[in-house]
């Protein structure tokens, strides 16, 4: 219980005193006017407070990812609580801040235009086609559960409950984003927080024996921790999708100094839900061995049904059933409209002759098609894919970030630290991943370990080529 509760608060300290650090770094202006007013459209660029906006982006990068992936997490015993704090803290809320902000200072732009600016013309290519690649995986992945449980709830079928989704996954993202994501997210975001906080509120008051961190249970058995964590539990920790979200609320932001409670608050929220539900998860079965059963038997689904419904009662059943079915809907809606943008960003000369109506609905139905078929294929297939191309493209956020604060003469290192963390990550976990070479422990090891330091020396270079710059123009203006 101690270490639970310890982990919270010190994410509710970080917040309070780093998140001002970062926001000190990056350098906010309130002067400067927001793409929702430069660019204002009525469709995307839409002028938001910043309490709805906050709501918004906690639902648009959670759905049930903070839930799913930290009871999955849960497998590894109390060390997740500790990645958890410190992935949220250190590398998720700067990323997410990094990727809203940036998206504002350019007017909105989406993440691989972003990239692109920092990284280079190929490396945008790349990241566009894998961003979108991610925005198909979880619009699917995210749309298969609900399907399948709506189907088991009523008289309709997967197929038809699947149709209903995806229409309205359609409706959706192509009506202006004050319509619905405006009026009902907000919602449907403080259903997921008084979810998470009666979870929390069952689980002390009725003494449920939380584990702490010993150094008997600091390393699971038989699970490698590094790097299978660290890509388990993404969101709540850091997760790449976010800054595929973040542009949609930067779009609508009315003030810079907004984006610390909006982007990082938000992120630290996640880390928060997903504590209780990892907590949850270690707790409620006795251990890891009885989580790992109840998985096996019922999935994520189960677990966070048994779970609910047993603490909570009916009430529990109810947030249980809303839960699955209404925050992944969300979640497969809002990466789809991130998808859209992308596409129009990265096709932007094939849309030039529609209108804004027929550009929207052409640049919705390509990326609605294979999300449609996907849906319909096993869930943890997708899942496994999910999970790298995710941790992909928020490694190459970070490194978006460092360049960025290099650029402009930042402490760049609250960036390119934790990107070389995530590139040591992704480097193992693709090689050593049955969805990626399927490789030995060891071996993964040693190839990731190699990657990360060629990764490091390209940064140095970075380095000394920037302060090479800072020299040149210091002895020009002494011989000025």
């Amino acid at each position: 219980m101690v270490t639970f509760l310890v982990s919270i608060t010190l994410l509710i300290i970080g917040y309070m005193v780093y998140s001002k650090v970062v926001e000190r770094v990056f350098g906010i202006n309130d002067q400067n006017k927001t793409p929702a007013y430069k660019k204002s459209d009525g469709m995307d660029y839409v002028p938001m407070s910043w309490w709805k906006g906050s709501l918004i982006q906690l639902l648009n990068i959670a759905g049930l990812g903070p839930i799913f992936g930290a009871i999955m997490g849960a497998l590894y015993g109390p060390i997740a609580f500790i990645w958890i704090v410190v992935g949220c803290l250190f590398a998720g809320a700067v990323h997410d801040y990094f990727s809203g902000m940036l998206s504002l200072r350019h007017n909105g732009e989406q993440y691989p235009t972003i990239v692109g600016r920092y990284l280079g013309k190929s490396v945008r290519v790349f990241i566009h086609i894998v961003s979108i690649v991610l925005m198909i995986l979880v619009a699917a992945a995210f749309t298969a559960g609900p399907a399948q449980l709506i189907a088991e709830l009523t008289p309709l079928s997967f197929i038809v409950a699947l149709g209903v989704i995806f229409a309205y996954f359609l409706v959706a993202a192509i009506l202006p984003v004050n319509k619905v994501i405006g009026k009902i997210y907000p919602v449907f975001g403080a259903i997921l927080i008084f979810m998470a906080l009666s979870i929390a509120g069952a689980l002390i008051f009725t003494n449920q024996p939380i584990p702490n961190i010993t150094m008997s249970n600091l390393h699971p058995e038989s699970l490698p921790l590094w790097p299978l964590l660290m890509v388990t539990v993404s969101c709540g920790a850091i997760s790449g999708f976010h800054s595929t979200q973040s542009p949609i609320i930067a779009r609508t932001i009315k003030k810079e100094s907004d984006g610390r409670k909006v982007f990082y608050g938000a992120m630290v929220a996640e880390g928060i839900i997903a504590l209780i539900w990892a907590a949850a998860g270690m707790t409620f079965f006795g251990g890891t061995n009885g989580l790992q059963g109840a998985l096996a038997a019922g999935g994520p689904a189960g677990v966070v049904n048994e779970i609910s419904t047993s603490l909570l009662g009916t009430i529990g059943g109810i947030l249980a059933i809303l839960g699955v079915i209404i925050l992944p809907i969300t979640t497969g809606d809002t990466a789809l409209r991130s998808s859209r943008m992308m596409l129009t960003e990265f096709l932007s000369k094939a849309f030039t002759n529609l209108d804004g109506k027929k550009k929207i609905i052409f640049a919705t139905i390509p990326v609605t098609v294979p999300a449609i078929f996907l849906a319909t294929i096993d869930y943890t297939f997708l899942w496994r894919y999910v999970g790298w191309t995710n941790q992909v493209v928020a490694t190459v956020m970070l490194w978006t970030g460092a360049m960025y604060l290099l650029k402009h003469k930042k402490l760049h290192w609250i960036c390119s630290v934790p990107a070389i963390f995530m590139t040591s990550v992704v480097c193992t976990y693709i090689f050593y991943a049955p969805e990626g070479f399927n490789l030995g422990f060891q071996s993964s090891i040693i190839i990731g370990l190699t990657l990360t330091i060629a990764v490091g020396i390209w940064y140095t270079r970075q380095i000394l080529a920037h302060l090479k710059t800072i020299e040149k123009e210091e002895v020009s203006k002494i011989a000025s």
